[in-house]
């Protein structure tokens, strides 16, 4: 068995393209384009190159970004007023708060006082809250989790009645990821690093998403034959071979994995892509609906 490579490049540029025209309909009907406001305090590179990404990605897209960019010695009053100046913008309608942020920051705090109707990056703790309850929908769900499981239901993956193991448990990905397929009626177990017997947990899986952030860290042997792994880790590491000495890969070890299962993602080119593009189509579902209530 070779494994189908899932490239998200192609489905997140299909996605933009209808995320361009969507919001060429907003400006043509308000007169302005959709705006997101990004907060990014501290130093962390892969933060950094994220907002950049996003600025980009945005751009094309005709969606206005606008940056409060501040250093890692940034007060919790900073980030707060930067976070307040967003909210009270008319023209911005989505507000993605930059995550680690700096230790003296108190992180919830900040999210807290995220407009529930501008949280686009879903992790307010309401929208977390409501995420985790049987028949409540939040306003918006987080970026990355969201992509995963556009990426599953693209290659037709079964999900109801399926065994979903979660490698991981973070706030970003591995928590909210585990409530959204138990919402879509997964059986659900995540696994972490105090987990015994993880590759006999793995061995029963259907669907496998990994969120670890260790590089190669699953091995093929580890995994169901004719599972679907979704790959969420970028990791670098050295290679003495590439012109940059360096290369990126996933938490699973894919020469092991890719003759064992029936799909996986690729690294980088899978869920990264997909991960701008919701925090986009997120920012135009909220565009529409504060535009919307104004008229009401």
């Amino acid at each position: 068995m070779t494994a189908t490579i899932i490239d998200g490049n192609v489905i997140a540029n299909r996605m933009r393209e209808e995320i361009a025209q969507d919001a060429q309909r907003f400006k043509e009907q308000y007169g302005y384009s959709p705006g997101l406001g990004v907060v990014l305090a501290g130093d962390n590179p892969a933060s950094q190159q994220y907002v950049r990404m996003k600025q980009n990605a945005c751009k094309k897209a005709g969606i206005e970004s606008v940056s409060h960019i501040m250093t890692k010695d940034s007060t919790q009053a900073e980030v707060e007023a930067a976070v307040a100046q967003l909210n009270q913008d008319p023209k911005i309608h989505g507000i993605l708060v930059q995550l680690p942020l700096p230790q003296q920051v108190d992180e919830e705090s900040i999210l807290r006082q995220v407009s529930l109707d501008k949280d686009v990056d879903g992790f307010h703790p309401i929208n977390i809250g409501m995420l985790g309850m049987k028949g409540r929908d939040p306003l918006f769900t987080p970026a990355t989790p969201t992509g995963c499981m556009v990426l599953l239901n693209e290659i037709g993956a079964t999900i109801e009645g399926a065994n979903a193991v979660v490698v991981g448990r973070s706030n970003i990905v591995g928590l909210p990821m585990a409530l959204m397929l138990i919402k879509a009626n997964a059986t659900v177990t995540v696994v972490h690093s105090r987990t015994k017997n993880m590759p006999d947990i793995l061995k029963q899986a259907d669907i496998v998403i990994a969120a670890i952030g260790k590089p190669n860290f699953i091995k093929g042997h580890w995994l169901k034959p004719g599972s679907v792994v979704i790959d969420v880790g970028t990791n670098r590491v050295d290679d003495p071979e590439s012109e940059k000495g360096y290369k990126w890969v996933g938490d699973v070890d894919l020469e092991s994995a890719q003759n064992v299962v029936s799909a996986i993602t690729k690294v980088p080119g899978g869920v990264g892509p997909m991960t701008i593009t919701m925090l986009m189509h997120n920012t135009m579902k909220a565009a529409w609906r504060i535009e919307q209530a104004k008229q009401r």
